[in-house]
């Protein structure tokens, strides 16, 4: 077995959200699309000498705004979201466990029979036996979005950047949206205090500026297009790089 290269970051947390599990029917869980997100983490780790942590979003599933909206209690709505990014967690442990991955699901909160509670020294131990850590439940707090937990557990595990991934098209921060807007240029590198002063599409402010108070990078790009977190870690400049 050759010997695996160093990457530009020894230490990612991808944030993959739930309603990129969706694929076209915008829900449920689109068993190919989490093969490809699987595999492309496999291939990373066979390639690179990199621990890779996932958080994983619920939206394909319920997304508590929605429910919020509905006329629910947005606690209440929030904790059913909760229990969504787990349900989207076990099928990427499934789906990694059969490409021969090693992985463990850590949950904000406590559900002992399918998952570990999230420790942080156990979370560590676990990637630098070579085991990918999944991340649910979010910060296990109402009111904050799965963004800001991928921003809290990479400053938590001492990660060296948040890999943001998009999935509607989209690869990185654009001037507007693209998808209205012919004249949006992407950007290829932009500061935490810019997006978040410039209200620029990326992940949300609780989240930016944990990151920018933590010197903690962000990489917005296509997870949909294979192999671009593989030219990442290689160093080549994909999406969008805030720092």
């Amino acid at each position: 077995m050759s010997e695996r290269r160093t990457p530009r970051w020894n230490r990612v947390v991808l944030k993959v959200s739930g309603e990129a599990f969706a694929g076209v029917d915008g829900y449920g869980i689109d068993g190919e699309i989490v093969g490809g997100i699987a595999q492309e983490v496999v291939d990373v780790r066979a390639e690179f000498e990199v621990d890779v942590a996932v958080v994983v979003g619920g939206g394909n599933i319920w997304r508590g705004m929605s429910g919020a909206g509905a006329g629910m209690d947005r606690a209440q709505a929030d904790y059913m979201g909760m229990l969504a990014t787990t349900i989207n967690a076990l099928a990427l442990q499934d789906t990694l466990e059969q490409l021969g991955q090693p992985t463990r699901v850590q949950t904000a909160i406590h559900m002992e029979q399918i998952a570990e509670p999230y420790i942080r020294r156990r979370a560590i131990r676990h990637l630098e036996k070579g085991r990918v850590v999944i991340f649910a439940g979010g910060t296990g707090n109402p009111f904050f979005t799965t963004d800001t937990a991928a921003a809290l557990r990479a400053v938590e595990i001492e990660a060296g950047v948040v890999l943001k991934g998009t999935h509607s098209g989209t690869d990185g921060i654009y001037t507007a949206d693209p998808r209205k807007d012919p004249d949006a240029t992407r950007l290829e590198e932009v500061t935490h205090l810019d997006v978040i002063q410039k209200g620029l599409r990326a992940m949300d402010a609780t989240a930016v500026t944990l990151c920018m108070d933590n010197d903690l990078p962000i990489v917005m790009f296509d997870l949909m297009a294979p192999g671009n977190v593989r030219s990442i870690l290689a160093g080549e400049s994909i999406g969008t790089l805030v720092a």
